[in-house]
């Protein structure tokens, strides 16, 4: 029997295809969303806060946790520090810019999620994308 993992990982643990990190990233967004809600509607009711005043960014968790193996993963390139910087800076200020355009409209869980997303999904097709690159590039590994 074949053990199948998803996302599907090379020899060296890192995610084969674009397509399945991305999966993977929308699949953690939404299960940290829903976590977030029944944590944030279980405290309503019991009286500790507004509903939709938890940070949506926590909803980000899993995914940063995949972007971590994926940077372990790429451990034999040096360039992977300065691909992870660069990425996360851009994702991140994306990220926020559309956390703060939305916060009039979304309380601080829904603007969060929405600058979750944001950062998470462009945070994983840059490094996808840039890390292939660099190393293919004959940037000494």
């Amino acid at each position: 029997m074949t053990e199948t993992t998803f996302p599907r990982r090379d020899a060296d643990g890192r995610v084969v295809r674009l397509a399945e990190l991305l999966a993977w990233v929308a699949a953690g967004l939404v299960l940290g969303l829903v976590v977030l809600l029944l944590i944030d509607g279980v405290s309503s009711l019991l009286g500790l806060g507004r509903f939709g005043q938890l940070s949506g960014w926590l909803a980000g968790i899993l995914p940063v946790w995949l972007f971590t193996e994926e940077f372990r993963a790429w451990r034999g390139v040096p360039a992977r520090v300065g691909m992870a910087l660069v990425s996360g800076l851009l994702a991140g200020i994306l990220g926020f810019a559309v956390a703060a355009t939305v916060s009039d409209a979304l309380p601080p869980l829904g603007s969060g999620a929405a600058g979750a997303a944001v950062s998470a999904f462009l945070y994983g097709v840059l490094w996808y994308v840039g890390i292939r690159w660099l190393a293919d590039r004959g940037v000494p590994r």
